[in-house]
């Protein structure tokens, strides 16, 4: 962590990025860019780690029936917006 103030721009632009930082889908110059960022930044280390836990939680759950009254008012839905 620096003394340098938080500069809340730089956050919202790796934000942003998390994802695909996460999915190792970023070009080398921009995963470390964000791997230079959330060493100096303790909120974006924060949801960084939270969205990591967020991630394994929902791979861990079990899938569930979805209720046969919403499946149908989404299909009817998506039929009125094609």
């Amino acid at each position: 962590m620096n003394n340098e103030p938080h500069d809340h721009e730089k956050c919202l632009k790796l934000f942003r990025k998390l994802s695909e930082y996460i999915d190792r889908e970023l070009d080398d110059a921009s995963c470390r860019e964000v791997e230079h960022h959330i060493c100096q930044c303790e909120p974006c280390q924060a949801c960084l780690e939270t969205l990591k836990k967020t991630i394994e939680l929902c791979k861990n759950m079990d899938d569930q029936p979805v209720p046969a009254a919403f499946s149908s008012k989404l299909r009817g839905l998506i039929r009125s917006v094609t």
